[in-house]
């Protein structure tokens, strides 16, 4: 399946007193990597909202390893599961600059359609983006 990594620097902002980023902004970083996973497939996310679709989270676990820190260059890896239908899954590793794994986590989340909230198919233009590669 399609995987997918941005590397991004830990803001001081999303640290505690100890330096330790906040476990509450783990999810922001999976988003990232989901958001960035799409434009790798020449996809929008702006633009698959503008044209009918939404996809909100129903499902995230995150089991945490090691501590990312301040100032620290985490690498976030996203992979697809598998072929999206109703639903898109996804499993990451969040990586620290020596190669260690500080976190990896699943999400899934469901195609609606933005009017009715009602869940709809993966469109079929992000289907074959998705199959083509």
């Amino acid at each position: 399946m399609h995987s997918h990594e941005i590397s991004i620097r830990i803001r001081y902002g999303e640290t505690d007193q100890m330096g330790v980023v906040y476990h509450g902004n783990y999810p922001q970083y999976l988003e990232l990597g989901r958001v960035e996973w799409l434009r790798a497939l020449g996809i929008s996310y702006k633009n698959m909202e503008e044209t009918g679709y939404i996809l909100p989270v129903t499902s995230i676990a995150i089991q945490y390893k090691k501590p990312a820190v301040y100032d620290q260059v985490i690498t976030i890896r996203t992979h697809l599961r598998n072929i999206p239908t109703v639903r898109i899954s996804f499993d990451y590793e969040i990586e620290g600059e020596n190669g260690e794994i500080l976190a990896t986590a699943q999400t899934d989340l469901a195609f609606l359609n933005s009017e009715t909230r009602r869940p709809v198919r993966c469109p079929d233009y992000i289907l074959q983006k998705v199959l083509q590669n």
